[in-house]
C-alpha cells in the first residue's frame, strides 16, 4: 500500500468531548441549511420563491444536495490520511445520513408531487428513462447503508459490514452518472462532480497500490 508523505502543517484536533458537543450539533445544524432554505424559498420569506416550475426546482435542489452530501462522505478518509485529523471520521455516519435524507426527500417529490402516485407511470420511468434506473437503483443501495450505520449493526455484521459499506463506491458512480443523463443541455456542473468523484476513488485505488 503506497504511504502518504507527512506534513509538517499541523492541524487542529480537538477532544472527543468537544466533537461530540460542539462540532457534532455544528455540523448538524450546517446540514439542515439546505433543507431550512428550501422552506424558506418555497414560503416566499426570501422574496424570489420557487420559480415557474417549483416541482423540478425542488427536485433538482435536493438531488444536488445528496450528491454533494455523498461526496463529502466519500471525501472524509482521504481527508483524514492527508491531514491525520483522524476526529474526521467522527462526521462520517452523520454526512452520509444526510445523503440519505436528501436523495429520499429528492424521490419524494418525484413520487407525490411530479408522479402523484402513479405507480404505472413510474415503473414505465424506471424501466424506459435510464437516468432515472440510475437514481432508484442508488436510492434502494443507500437504503441498506443507512438502516445498519449505527454501532450496533457495525457489531453485528462484524468484517460483513465493511463489506456492505463498500456499496458507497458504485452509488457515487451510478448517482453522479445519473445527474450527468438527467441534464439535457450544459454538462460542465456535473461533469466537475463527475471529476471529484474520480478524484475521491482514484486517491483510493492509488493507496492501495503495492510499494
Amino acid at each position: 500500500m503506497a504511504t502518504v508523505p507527512q506534513s509538517n502543517i499541523m492541524f487542529w484536533s480537538p477532544s472527543l468531548r468537544q466533537v461530540k458537543r460542539i462540532i457534532k450539533p455544528l455540523v448538524f445544524i450546517a446540514s439542515l441549511m439546505p433543507f431550512a432554505w428550501l422552506l424558506l424559498e418555497a414560503f416566499g420569506t426570501l422574496g424570489r420563491g420557487l420559480g415557474a416550475n417549483p416541482i423540478e426546482a425542488i427536485q433538482d435542489w435536493f438531488g444536488i444536495w445528496a450528491l454533494r452530501f455523498l461526496l463529502i462522505t466519500l471525501s472524509i478518509s482521504p481527508l483524514r490520511h492527508i491531514t491525520g485529523m483522524v476526529w474526521l471520521l467522527q462526521l462520517r455516519r452523520m454526512f452520509g445520513l444526510f445523503a440519505f435524507f436528501y436523495a429520499s426527500i429528492h424521490f419524494l417529490n418525484y413520487l407525490v408531487l411530479d408522479k402523484r402516485f402513479d405507480f404505472p407511470a413510474i415503473i414505465e420511468d424506471v424501466l424506459d428513462r435510464l437516468f432515472i434506473t440510475l437514481g432508484a437503483a442508488s436510492l434502494l443501495l443507500l437504503i441498506p447503508l443507512a438502516i445498519t450505520s449505527t454501532n450496533g449493526w457495525r457489531r453485528r455484521l462484524g468484517r460483513r459490514w465493511q463489506k456492505l459499506h463498500y456499496l458507497i463506491y458504485p452509488i457515487g458512480i451510478m448517482v453522479c452518472w445519473h445527474f450527468f443523463w438527467q441534464v439535457k443541455q450544459d454538462i460542465l456542473e456535473p461533469l466537475i462532480y463527475c471529476l471529484i468523484l474520480a478524484m475521491l476513488l482514484g486517491y483510493r485505488l492509488w493507496r492501495r497500490r503495492p510499494g
